[in-house]
């Protein structure tokens, strides 16, 4: 918390906006577009939901298939279930570690030969706060006429060629969960490409009430809006986006630096200049042969050192229950969920915090 977010919440109480909807989603709202520097930003209870409102907005349902990053977290995935269609996986490529836009060519088109239509969306994922290589994902997107809605869940900062993530694709999702870059405790939003886009979410996420002077529903509606008083927490984060922002970064110099020379171990880093990653989560592979320990192993070492850290995400496509969904692509992805660990990169934590990370590392690693 930056300080500030309370003097909202407490505004919030005041003037007797608790339920969802209310003047602190506006402003929050207004604050969310001018630092992605688009408009029709609409606050949500959660980025499933803005995943899931995305694919209501494009129409997905029974029948239809979408084309999914496996690499990613489950919240990804299971909204395109929620509708009713059937997710299909993709690889990701070694650079950014997100969806290869080869293999979604091939995935395309295999599809088509295969369903004789084409996917009805494109969901690729910034994993770890890393663009992905949108330029290239948008260009096949555009090429077979398929909407892309970008998961920007843990990319809320990062910026590709100058522009940020989430704002290249039809739809653009961003994630406020308790351990993003900014938190509303949960929560989460949609950028849409159009005023008229962004009330056809809000009246999706009020539950489809028609205006009308009684309860009147054509349409399947969700109860998805933000709450006033987590909007006031909202407010207050974004008065202190960019000290986060600055500071995960921060700690990832630091991470590259103090790990840079170990053979072994590798800092998962910007590919080029074009790629500027908020580093939402720092993380490492290690090379199994150098090293004998296993991530696991490393992680239970850390633990015991009273440091949390976490195995990089288990692809969707060796989830249990996505076992009969098709997938395209080689053993990226699952490589890197073999080789991966994420390490301990909260904005709060200090440059002796991370030097004692680094130092439990180097005790904990063994060698070939």
């Amino acid at each position: 918390m930056g300080g500030t977010e309370q003097k909202y919440v407490a505004e919030a109480f005041e003037t007797n906006w608790i339920v969802p909807l209310g003047p602190l989603v506006n402003e929050f709202e207004h604050r969310l577009e001018k630092f992605l520097g688009t408009d029709h930003v609409v606050a949500l209870s959660a980025g499933t939901a803005a995943v899931h409102l995305a694919l209501v907005m494009l129409g997905v349902g029974k029948g239809d298939e979408v084309i999914c990053q496996s690499f990613t977290f489950s919240a990804s995935a299971n909204p395109i279930r929620y509708c009713g269609a059937e997710p299909v996986f993709v690889d990701s490529e070694s650079q950014t570690w997100n969806m290869d836009p080869e293999v979604l060519e091939t995935a395309i088109k295999e599809r088509k030969r295969i369903t004789g239509k084409y996917p009805k969306a494109i969901i690729p994922v910034y994993l770890y706060g890393m663009p992905a290589k949108i330029d290239e994902i948008m260009a096949v997107a555009a090429k077979y006429g398929i909407p892309v809605v970008e998961d920007s869940a843990e990319a809320l900062g990062s910026d590709y060629k100058g522009k940020k993530c989430g704002t290249f694709g039809k739809y653009g999702v961003l994630s406020f969960n308790g351990n993003k870059l900014i938190t509303t405790s949960g929560g989460g939003a949609l950028v849409c490409p159009s005023a008229e886009a962004a009330e056809r979410v809000k009246f999706f996420a009020t539950q489809a009430r028609e205006n009308r002077p009684y309860y009147y529903h054509e349409h399947i509606g969700y109860n998805y809006r933000l709450s006033n008083v987590s909007a006031g927490i909202g407010c207050g984060q974004m008065e202190v986006i960019e000290d986060h922002l600055a500071r995960r970064r921060e700690i990832h110099g630091l991470y590259v630096r103090a790990l840079s020379g170990i053979d072994g171990i590798e800092v998962h880093d910007n590919p080029s200049p074009d790629f500027n990653s908020n580093f939402w989560l720092t993380t490492i592979t290690l090379d199994p042969e150098v090293i004998s320990t296993t991530p696991d192993e490393l992680r239970l070492a850390l633990d015991a050192n009273n440091i949390e850290s976490r195995l990089l995400w288990r692809p969707m496509h060796i989830q249990p229950v996505y076992s009969d969904s098709p997938y395209y692509g080689g053993t990226v992805a699952e490589d890197l969920f073999a080789r991966g660990l994420c390490l301990p990169s909260g904005s709060s934590l200090s440059d002796a915090d991370i030097a004692r990370v680094v130092e439990t590392i180097l005790s904990s690693v063994k060698r070939r």
